[in-house]
C-alpha cells in the first residue's frame, strides 16, 4: 500500500478545527407567503400615511390599521376564533341549529318541550327551552337584516314568526309563575309567617335554583327570622319570672295589680320590656324614663311625638291615651289579655295612619288565608 504525504496546509483548507454554523435561515411562513403571492398578483396601492405598498387581500385589509386589542375583539366575534363564549348570543343559536331541520322546526321543537315542562309546572326548564328556540329564530331575522341570510320562502318566515311570537309569550307566562313565588313569599314575609314564606320560596328555587330575586328574598327572610329569634330569646330571659301579681303585698286586699307589658316599636322591629306595669298608672309614666331610644338616630320616638295602640279581640285597633291608666285601657270593649302579657304598639304620630292602614291589610290577608 501507497502513502502519499499530505500537504501542509491541508488542515487549515478543510477548516476543522472550526466548523461554519450550518443553522439554516428560517423561510417565510405561511401567512406571509400568502401574502406575498396575493401582492405579486395585484398591482401596489397607496397606503393611508401616503407610502405605497403591496396589496393584501381585502379582509386583512380591514385589519391593517387596527390595534392587537381591536383585532382580537373582532376575532372573537367569529365562533371558530371566540374565547369568551358567554357574550355571544348567535353561539347559543349556532349550537341550537346543531339539531337537524329548517329554524321553524328546530324552534318548533324547543317550543314543544318547553310546552311540556309548562304543563309540569317546570317553569325554569320551560324557560330555557323558550329561549333556545328564540334564539334561533332570532338569529334568522338578524341575518335576513343584514342580508346575509339566504333567501327564504315568505310561508316560512311566517311560520317562523308565528312560533317566535307564542315562544316569547310563553316564556312571559313562565317569567309570571316564578314571580308568583316571590310575590308570595315577600307578603307571607310582611306578614311575618316565616316558615309559609321560606316554603314558598323554597319552591320557587326548586324550579329556577339562579332566579336572582327569590335569592334575595330568600336572604329578607333569613335575616327576619334571626331579628324574631334574638327578640324572643331577650323577651325570654326578661320574662323569666314576669307574671300578673298583686303589689306591693298579695296577701293585702288593697294592693293593686300588675302586669308584665311590652312595647312594640313596628316600624323597627324593635320592643322593651316592662316587668312590673300597674294597673293605676298611665302609660306616660313609662314613656317618660324609656325614650328616648338608643337605636332612634332620626329622633321620631319621643314622648310627645308618639301614639299608642292596642290590639282588639277583633283584630282591629285601640289607640290609647298616654294619660289614661292601664286600668282603663284594659277594661275597654274588646281587650283582653293574652298568655299574661299585654302588648302595646308605639309608633310615631307622623307615620301612625300608614301604619294602620298596613296593619288592617295585613289581618284582612290573615283572615283570608285561614
Amino acid at each position: 500500500m501507497k502513502l502519499e504525504k499530505l500537504p501542509d496546509d491541508f488542515e487549515g483548507s478543510l477548516n476543522i478545527s472550526s466548523p461554519q454554523d450550518e443553522t439554516p435561515i428560517p423561510g417565510p411562513d405561511l401567512l406571509t407567503q400568502a401574502m406575498n403571492a396575493y401582492s405579486s398578483l395585484t398591482p401596489p396601492t397607496t397606503l393611508e400615511d401616503g407610502t405605497t405598498g403591496p396589496q393584501v387581500p381585502p379582509g386583512m385589509a380591514a385589519m391593517r390599521n387596527k390595534s392587537t386589542t381591536e383585532i382580537l375583539a373582532e376575532l372573537n366575534k367569529s365562533p371558530l376564533f371566540m374565547t369568551e363564549l358567554e357574550a355571544n348570543d348567535d353561539l347559543e343559536a349556532l349550537k341550537a341549529l346543531a339539531y337537524e331541520g329548517t329554524p321553524a322546526e328546530v324552534a318548533g321543537g324547543f317550543k314543544e318541550r318547553g310546552n311540556e315542562c309548562f304543563q309540569v309546572k317546570g317553569w325554569g326548564d320551560a324557560k330555557e327551552f323558550y329561549t333556545k328556540g328564540i334564539q334561533v329564530l332570532l338569529l334568522e331575522v338578524r341575518k335576513r337584516q343584514t342580508g346575509k341570510g339566504e333567501e327564504t320562502d315568505s310561508a316560512e318566515v311566517k311560520k317562523e314568526v308565528g312560533i317566535l311570537e307564542a315562544s316569547l309569550v310563553n316564556r312571559a307566562a313562565c317569567h309570571l309563575e316564578l314571580k308568583n313565588y316571590r310575590q308570595s313569599a315577600k307578603a307571607l314575609l310582611a306578614l311575618g309567617k316565616i316558615e309559609e314564606a321560606d316554603d314558598a320560596c323554597a319552591k320557587g328555587l326548586s324550579v329556577d335554583e339562579g332566579n336572582v330575586a327569590l335569592k334575595g328574598v330568600a336572604r329578607e327572610i333569613i335575616k327576619k327570622n334571626e331579628e324574631i329569634t334574638r327578640r324572643k330569646k331577650i323577651e325570654a330571659e326578661q320574662m323569666e319570672d314576669a307574671k300578673i301579681q298583686l303589689t306591693p303585698d298579695p296577701t293585702d286586699p288593697t294592693s293593686t295589680i300588675s302586669f308584665p307589658t311590652i312595647l312594640l316599636y313596628p316600624l323597627h322591629l324593635e320592643s322593651d320590656f316592662i316587668k312590673a306595669f300597674n294597673e293605676l298608672e298611665p302609660i306616660s309614666h313609662h314613656l317618660s324614663y324609656i325614650l328616648p331610644l338608643p337605636w332612634d338616630l332620626k329622633h321620631e320616638y319621643t314622648p310627645a311625638n308618639v301614639e299608642c295602640y292596642i290590639e282588639t279581640t277583633t283584630g282591629g285597633l285601640l289607640k290609647v291615651g298616654k294619660k289614661a291608666t292601664l286600668l282603663k285601657v284594659l277594661t275597654a270593649e274588646n281587650v283582653e289579655v293574652v298568655d299574661e302579657v299585654v302588648k302595646i304598639f308605639v309608633v310615631p304620630k307622623a307615620k301612625a295612619p300608614a301604619w294602620i292602614q298596613e296593619f288592617k291589610t295585613k289581618k284582612g290577608a290573615e283572615k283570608k288565608m285561614g
